[in-house]
């Protein structure tokens, strides 16, 4: 059953009248942490849905504000049902305009929907951590110096998609097809309660080759975090103001 969760703060008839973000998830207890704080402090409902679990997503996203697809520990070229129906369902906010964000795994399902491939990194890394970010675009700043990953794969960049930063493990970060959908590879919605659960619970992923130990996760915080909340902040401002920027008619169907 999907849940939707409202803005609890002071009371705001505008604020309320926004429409919902549709927010997919792929673990019970995820949650959009950073990013859904910043949503509702916008006023925006969410809408939680977890296809893994039986969630159905809408036909369309008329009456939504845009559409988020968040991380987990699956991948984007596994077998399983419900991974193929989300890649193929991204092509509903694309078609229609909507805002859409994909978040890790779901950045990678957009690379997908849009015939770009998933791949491990070749010496079998696993990014975890706080790593260096280099912007190619600066409209979406100002950039922190390094972002917080969690995964073992990455994506490629399909023709029509626009690179927008670079790293130094996976080169591709965050891109942008079209005005109104984005990926990024990284995590805007860590918390730092988010870290302690993720490097408790992920502990033995963590002795794989690139991964930094938990100290060094929740240390490099200290020093990053709220340089990323920042930049996070004026990235949903910008996200939720994309479907008015769209190009006239952009062919954002996947391709054939």
């Amino acid at each position: 059953m999907s849940e939707l969760l409202s803005f609890t703060g002071p009371a705001n008839p505008a604020q309320h009248a926004r429409e919902p973000v549709l927010v997919v998830m792929h673990r019970r207890e995820s949650q959009p942490g950073a990013v859904g704080q910043l949503l509702r402090a916008h006023g925006h409902a969410l809408d939680i849905r977890r296809p893994r679990f039986g969630d159905p997503l809408p036909a369309s996203l008329d009456g939504y504000a845009g559409a988020m697809v968040f991380g987990g520990p699956m991948s984007a070229n596994d077998p399983d049902d419900y991974i193929r129906r989300e890649i193929d369902w991204i092509g509903v906010p694309l078609s229609e305009g909507k805002p859409f964000l994909g978040i890790c795994l779901g950045a990678q399902m957009l690379a997908k929907h849009l015939g770009a491939t998933v791949t491990p990194h070749p010496a079998g890394h696993l990014e975890a951590g706080w790593e260096p970010i280099h912007p190619h675009d600066q409209t979406l700043g100002p950039w922190p110096s390094h972002v917080y990953h969690w995964h073992f794969e990455g994506f490629s960049l399909c023709r029509d998609s626009v690179r927008l930063a670079a790293g130094e493990v996976f080169e591709n970060q965050a891109f942008r097809h079209g005005s109104n959908a984005f990926g990024l590879q990284f995590h805007p919605e860590i918390t730092l309660a988010m870290i302690h659960g993720w490097t408790v619970r992920g502990a033995a992923k963590l002795a794989h080759p690139g991964a930094q130990n938990a100290k060094g996760h929740i240390e490099s915080h200290a020093l990053h975090g709220a340089k990323l909340r920042a930049w996070t902040a004026h990235f949903i401002d910008t996200w939720l103001k994309s479907a008015d920027r769209r190009e006239a008619a952009p062919d954002l169907q996947r391709a054939a």
